[in-house]
């Protein structure tokens, strides 16, 4: 470990002793509870008071300087930690082993090789367009590669079916205050992907089959965001760097350069910031 390297380290570490001390004035906040739905409460401007799910993976508290995911602080994560093991943390409630943690990252690689979605993309004006606009075009040309979700052999059964489109906010019904979301996702559900039978007999020996949705969103919207970064600057698509890490193979798909190990670090723990509390967009909508 070179001593730039450290020195971060060190400089992460300091900033954790400066936030104790100074919100070592605030209460202590009381333990969050189970809460026992449906619940009234009263909303005050900008959602205040709002209470509009309940998580186990991120925990904020402003006054006290706390962002914790699955129990761990976040000063600790990015002193001691990469992307892939904090990511690996969100998903599962827990770090990896060096096992899981190999084959988490090869899994990340593999399913950063999207040379259809990427040919696809490019027959649009990607160079002319938003990021964010182009992001959503290529999320969705990835969904057409790995998922059957847009072909008829996608269509749900009638009993699964909802009364309006899943893009859409499902209202027909009134709310009754269920214990578990609509959308709820089941890490056991992997029927809408497409695999051959030998793919299917190697996901049943994994743990995590149930995420491999969330691997290839992780692995996938990296790529897209690096490809498209290279063609708003004139130049082609690069893909993943096998001997890179997460953050090392963004920035090498976006500049073309290897990067250095202190530049890598660095992306690591900007990348690191990947969750809070609540995504408020959907809940505002």
């Amino acid at each position: 470990m070179s001593k730039d390297i450290i020195h971060i380290k060190e400089i992460i570490l300091k900033a954790a002793q400066n936030a104790i001390q100074e919100t070592g004035n605030e209460p202590e906040p009381e333990l969050t509870k189970k809460i026992d739905w449906p619940i009234k409460c009263s909303v005050g401007p900008g959602l205040e008071g709002a209470i509009a799910c309940e998580s186990k993976i991120g925990y904020v508290n402003g006054s006290k300087g706390w962002l914790v995911y699955r129990g761990y602080n976040i000063f600790d994560l990015c002193a001691y930690s990469n992307f892939e093991e904090v990511s690996f943390l969100l998903l599962h409630g827990r770090l990896p082993n060096s096992c899981e943690l190999e084959t988490y990252k090869q899994k990340l690689i593999n399913y950063g090789n999207l040379n259809k979605t990427l040919r696809l993309l490019m027959a649009f004006p990607v160079e002319k367009m938003h990021v964010m606009a182009a992001l959503r075009l290529g999320t969705n040309l990835m969904r057409q590669e790995f998922t059957i979700l847009d072909t008829e052999e996608g269509k749900p059964d009638i009993n699964d079916a909802i009364a309006s489109d899943e893009d859409s906010i499902a209202m027909e019904t009134i709310p009754f205050g269920s214990n578990h979301a609509v959308y709820e996702f089941d890490k056991q559900d992997t029927r809408w992907f497409k695999k051959t039978k030998a793919e299917e007999k190697a996901r049943q020996s994994i743990d995590s089959i149930g995420f491999e949705a969330c691997y290839h969103l992780i692995a996938g919207v990296s790529v897209i965001v690096a490809a498209i970064s290279r063609i708003h600057s004139g130049k082609l698509p690069l893909e993943p760097n096998p001997d890179l890490s997460f953050a090392g193979n963004l920035l090498y798909m976006i500049s073309g350069k290897i990067p250095s190990p202190i530049e890598e670090r660095i992306m690591d723990y900007c990348s690191s910031y990947i969750k809070d509390s609540f995504w408020q967009t959907p809940f505002r909508t």
